[in-house]
C-alpha cells in the first residue's frame, strides 16, 4: 500500500454538509464533496493492507476496495476508476445511497473507525465523469440475440449494461415517463439527483441500449407478445406492494403510503406531472410510521415542505448505539443510526403500537392513537410477542401520516398474471438460477428476492445477466462476484 502508517496517522473524516437550516430550503444534494479537497487522499491512505480484506465479502457486489483505495492515495484516478467500474455498474448511485455494509466489515473497524469507503467511491466516479474516464460500454460486435427487460430500477439497469456489453441487443421497458424506477421515484433528490441518473442513462443509450418509456407491460403492452418478439424476457419490476396498516381510521384523508409522498415530491422538484391528488406537508403535524430509510426520507421531505412538526414512530425497540454481542464483526450490525434527515428535525419514538387514526367530521385525520409496548423474549423458533403498557394510551397530533413499513412482494397482476409466472410462498417470483417456470423468462432484483438494498439489486442484475448470457450462448464470459473476489485475493 502507498502509506502503511496511514491508519495510525489519520482519523476517519467525511466531507462537510450544508447547514440543516439552509439545506431544507431546497431539494438538491447538500454533501460538499468538492470542499473536501486533498483529504480524500488521507482517507484512502487509512486502508491498512490487511491480510484478509473482509470488505470484499461485506460488499454485495464484491468491489475490489483496497486496490482502488491505494490508487486514490497515489492520485491514479483513471486506475481507480478502472478497478471500481469493473465490479460496479453504478458507483454514482451506491456512493450516495448505499448503507455501506463494506464499512461494517472493514478490518480497521474492529478497534477504530472504518475506512470511508462509500465517499471514496463517490469521489472516484465524480472524478471519472469530470475527466472523461466514464465512457459508454459499447460491445465490439453483436450476437444477434435480443433481450427485453421489464423495469428500469437498479437490477434491470445493471442487467441491461452487462448484457449489452456481451453483444446482445437490449431493450428496457419502463411504465413511467422516465427511466430509473426506485432510483428516480423512490429516493429523494437531496440524496440522489435526477441529473446523476440521467447522465448514466445517456451513456447507456450511447452504448446501444434502447429505452421505451410509458410502457406498462401487462397493461398497455401485451406481455405474451413481448415474449414472442424477444429471445429472452427479464422481469425486474421490483417489490412494489407496500405493507399496509389495518387499524380503524385507515381510510381517512391524510393517510398515505410513503411512496405516494416521495414519488410525487420528486416529480414536483423536477417539474413533472404529479399524477394524482397533491400531497404536501406544509404546516402539517406529520407522523411517519416506520423507522427505516424510507421513513427517514419522509422526514427529510416533510422538513423541506415546512411541516409544523414531525414525529417518527417504530414498533420495534430502540437499537443499541454500539455493535451488539450477537452481531459481531464483520456482520452488518443493527444499531441506532441517525440520518441527515433526522438531524434536520424530528422526534423519534420506539416501542410504539399504532392503534387507530382519529378523524373529524370532514373525514380528515387529526390524531393518531398509540400506546407503549414491552417486547417479551421469544422461545427458540417462535416469533416474539409484546404487551401493551397499561395506561400508556394517548393521542398524538397528526393531520398527515405516512406509512413506511416496507414492501410485501411484486404486483401479482398485469405482467406476472399474463405470463403465468409461478410465485413463491412470500409472493415473490420463484426462480431456479434466475429462470422462472416459463422458458426464456428470467427474474432478478426485489421482484425475485423481496425488498432489499440498491447495491444488492445491482448484484442481482449482474448475476442474472450471466445466467441469461449462458442460456443464449451456452457459455458466459461476464464476470461474477466470485470472479472479482478471486482476482483480489
Amino acid at each position: 500500500m502507498g502509506k502503511p502508517t496511514g491508519f495510525l496517522e489519520f482519523g476517519r473524516e467525511l466531507p462537510p454538509k450544508a447547514d440543516p437550516a439552509e439545506r431544507i430550503q431546497h431539494n438538491k444534494e447538500f454533501v460538499l464533496n468538492e470542499a473536501f479537497g486533498e483529504k480524500i487522499n488521507e482517507q484512502a491512505s487509512r486502508c491498512m493492507d490487511c491480510g484478509v480484506p473482509f470488505c470484499h465479502n461485506g460488499c454485495p457486489i464484491g468491489n475490489i476496495i483496497p486496490e482502488f483505495n491505494d490508487a486514490v492515495y497515489r492520485e491514479s484516478w483513471q486506475e481507480a476508476w478502472h478497478i471500481l467500474s469493473s465490479t460496479n455498474n453504478f458507483p454514482e448511485f451506491t456512493g450516495r445511497v448505499c448503507p455501506a455494509p463494506c464499512e461494517s466489515a472493514c478490518v480497521l473497524g474492529i478497534n477504530q473507525d472504518p475506512i470511508t469507503i462509500c465517499n471514496i467511491e463517490k469521489t472516484i466516479v465524480e472524478t471519472a465523469y469530470k475527466e472523461g474516464y466514464a465512457q459508454p460500454k459499447t460491445p465490439g460486435s453483436r450476437t444477434g440475440k435480443t433481450v427485453a427487460i421489464v423495469g428500469s430500477g437498479p437490477s434491470g439497469l445493471a442487467a441491461a449494461e452487462q448484457l449489452n456489453s456481451a453483444g446482445h441487443t437490449v431493450t428496457v421497458y419502463e411504465r413511467d415517463e422516465k427511466v430509473g424506477g426506485l432510483l428516480r421515484f423512490g429516493i429523494p433528490d437531496f440524496k440522489l439527483g435526477m441529473d446523476v441518473i440521467d447522465r448514466k442513462i445517456d451513456l447507456m443509450k450511447e452504448a446501444g441500449i434502447k429505452f421505451v418509456v410509458n410502457a406498462h407491460v401487462g397493461v398497455n403492452i401485451n406481455a405474451r407478445q413481448l415474449r414472442q418478439e424477444y429471445d429472452v424476457v427479464l422481469l425486474t419490476g421490483g417489490s412494489t406492494v407496500p405493507r399496509d396498516l389495518t387499524v380503524p381510521g385507515r381510510e381517512l384523508k391524510g393517510v398515505y403510503f410513503a411512496m405516494q409522498f416521495l414519488a410525487q415530491n420528486n416529480r414536483r422538484a423536477n417539474g413533472m406531472d404529479l399524477k394524482g391528488e397533491e400531497i404536501h406537508a406544509k404546516g402539517k403535524h406529520v407522523v411517519v410510521i416506520g423507522g427505516g430509510d424510507t421513513g427517514s426520507d419522509c422526514v427529510g421531505t416533510s422538513n423541506r415542505h415546512g411541516a409544523a412538526s414531525i414525529t417518527q414512530v417504530e414498533i420495534m425497540p430502540v437499537p443499541p448505539e454500539k455493535r451488539p454481542a450477537n452481531m459481531p464483526w464483520p456482520q452488518y450490525p443493527m444499531i441506532l443510526r441517525t440520518s441527515t434527515s433526522h438531524e434536520e428535525g424530528c422526534e423519534r419514538h420506539w416501542n410504539i403500537l399504532t392503534k387507530a387514526f382519529i378523524g373529524n367530521d370532514q373525514g380528515e385525520v387529526t390524531g393518531l392513537k398509540v400506546a407503549d409496548i414491552v417486547w417479551q423474549d421469544a422461545a427458540p423458533g417462535e416469533r416474539p410477542a409484546f404487551e401493551e403498557v397499561a395506561g400508556s394510551e394517548r393521542i398524538l397530533p397528526c393531520d398527515m401520516a405516512f406509512l413506511a413499513m416496507g414492501f410485501l412482494h411484486p404486483e401479482p397482476d398485469s405482467v406476472l398474471a399474463q405470463l403465468d409466472i409461478k410465485l413463491d410462498e412470500r409472493g415473490n417470483v420463484a426462480t431456479s438460477d434466475f429462470q422462472t417456470n416459463q422458458k426464456g423468462i428470467f427474474a432478478a432484483g426485489d421482484m425475485r428476492t423481496g425488498q432489499s438494498l440498491v447495491v444488492r439489486c445491482i448484484n442481482e442484475g449482474r448475476e442474472c445477466s450471466r445466467a441469461i448470457d449462458n442460456y443464449l450462448m451456452g457459455q458466459t464470459n461476464l464476470e461474477s462476484k466470485a470472479d472479482s473476489l478471486m482476482l483480489s485475493a
